[in-house]
Formats: C-alpha cells, structure tokens, sequence
C-alpha cells in the first residue's frame, strides 16, 4: 500500500466496520465498490493526509463477517444510513464524501438522505441513479450489454458458484474488461479475492444487485425515492473515458445542472476505464483535492 494507515472501529446501525484511516483534519470518507475493498483508495488516502485531511475508508456493509446485518438487508437505503452512522461515530457534523462504483450509489443516496452532513460529494464511475434508471438506457441502449453481470447475479446458486470458480477467474475479468488495457496489479487482485472469500461476504456482495431488484419491500421504495431525489450537495462526477462497466457517454446524457442545485461539475479522465482511481492516480488525487478545496471555500 502506497503510504501508511491505520486501521479503526466504526460502529453504525448495530454493526461494526473496520476502516482504514490516515492523517488529521477535516474528514473525507472514502466508499468503495465491487469487486474491491477498504484498499481500493490505498492511492488517495495519503495524498488526502498530506493536505490536511483525515482520510477515512470504511468496510461496506457485508464486506466483513461483523457488518453483515442479521436481516440480510442490502438496500441502498441502509447503506446511507451507514454512512450517516460513520460520520456520528467519527465525531464530525460534516465531511466530504467520495464513492467510487456501489460507494457512488451510496453516496447519491445519502446526499439525498441527509445533505446537511456532507460538505461536498464526488462520485467515481457511476452518474446519478435516478436519471440512469429512468433515461439512461433508453438513451443508450448498449448499456444493456455492459450490464449483463448483474442480470446473471439474479441467479442465485449458479452465479455464486461462477464468481468463486477457478480462483474467482469472473472477478479478475470483470477488472479486465471494466478497465480495457489496463493490468491489474496481482497483489491487489488477491487482496479483493480474499475479501470475498471471508464467511458471508460473497454471499453480501452478490445480495446489493438482489436488492436492486427487489420492487416490492418498503426498503425498496425508499431507495427508489432517494434515488429519485435531487442532490442539494456540491458534487463532482468524475469518469473513465474507457469505463466498460458503465459507459462514459451517460454522465453527458443522464447528469443534469436542474438535479444538482447545490452545482455540478463533470471531469473525464482520459485513457482510463472503471478504475481510474487506481490506474491514474496523480490526476484523480489533483482534481479531487482541488475540488475539496473549492467546497470548503467561504460561499460555496
């Protein structure tokens, strides 16, 4: 891991989150994705300590046998509840969000919960949920194909066999092909392979596309409603000119100034895919910590 962090407790919700935390200051949390883990920021943690931050990445809900809810609820609802959780347990009234693929989401969602926690958000790979599920496909249809992994996620005991097949070969494709061109490093690789592999957390990982099926339970129409909700949060999007998860062309169609009053700023990063956080990361840390300094400044 490039710098050093120490490792903290976060209790939220009745469940208990490891997290990974360096240098003092304003916090900033840092939510991961899938397939990743607390790692995932390994590059942005110590740029953020150096300017004077205390940067914060949390274990999601489930990617820990101890934040694996009893009730199994993997609704995005409750995931933004987490988060309101981490920022109470850190102690602050406000931090600045950053979310990078199910952290995006997540972050979207508890902009809309309770925008008077957070200072600014800043999503990576993902644009705004609502307008992507209303607008997006139909705009750009193709999407369908870059989807098709959490179509086949639905089908429970043949999908959770294939992802752990031949040492987790769907994981370190899905790396692959989400960001074309681009090699892994094979420590890191392992490092989510082992995630995965602890008790229940396949199980976890697999269950927040269940959920985002789910139209029936009350959970899931007040993530649809959240979803659905404008963001009153200064935020960035940032995404991958080469993103073979989610295609880049739909922050230009989905992402709209009417659903960000608080402001909105779009930034593509070039040559880069899904993980452009991790393969180019002395842009991504630029424009993130220009754009926290611009969040904290008096008026914005």
């Amino acid at each position: 891991m490039a710098g050093a962090a120490d490792t903290i407790t976060l209790k939220a919700s009745g469940l208990t989150f490891s997290a990974l935390v360096q240098g003092e200051g304003p916090s900033v949390l840092c939510l991961h994705g899938f397939p990743d883990d607390k790692r995932s920021y390994r590059f942005q943690l110590p740029a953020l300590a150096a300017a004077g931050h205390r940067a914060v990445a949390p274990t999601l809900r489930g990617y820990e046998p101890s934040a694996q809810p009893v009730d199994g609820d993997y609704h995005i609802v409750r995931m933004a509840e987490d988060v309101v959780g981490w920022i109470d347990a850190l102690g602050e009234e406000r931090v600045d969000l950053v979310g990078h693929d199910w952290g995006a989401v997540i972050g979207y969602a508890a902009a809309a919960l309770a925008p008077e926690r957070l200072r600014s958000l800043t999503t990576l790979a993902i644009p705004h949920p609502g307008r992507l599920q209303r607008e997006g496909i139909r705009k750009l249809p193709s999407q369908i194909l870059k989807s098709w992994y959490m179509i086949f996620f639905q089908l429970r005991g043949l999908a959770d066999w294939a992802v752990e097949a031949r040492d987790w070969a769907l994981i370190e494709k899905l790396w692959r092909d989400w960001s074309p061109g681009w090699e892994p490093p094979a420590e890191d690789l392992a490092h989510v392979k082992a995630t995965l592999a602890r008790p229940g957390v396949k199980r976890a990982a697999l269950a927040y596309y269940r959920a985002a099926f789910d139209p029936r339970s009350a959970a899931a129409r007040q993530t649809a409603r959240l979803l659905a909700s404008p963001i009153h949060v200064p935020t960035l999007a940032l995404t991958g000119e080469r993103d073979g998860c989610m295609d880049t062309r739909l922050h230009d169609l989905t992402l709209r100034p009417e659903d960000f009053p608080a402001g909105l700023r779009i930034e593509r990063i070039r040559g880069a895919g899904h993980f452009f956080h991790q393969e180019k990361p002395e842009e991504v840390n630029r424009l993130l910590l220009d754009w926290l300094k611009e969040a904290r400044r008096p008026g914005t």
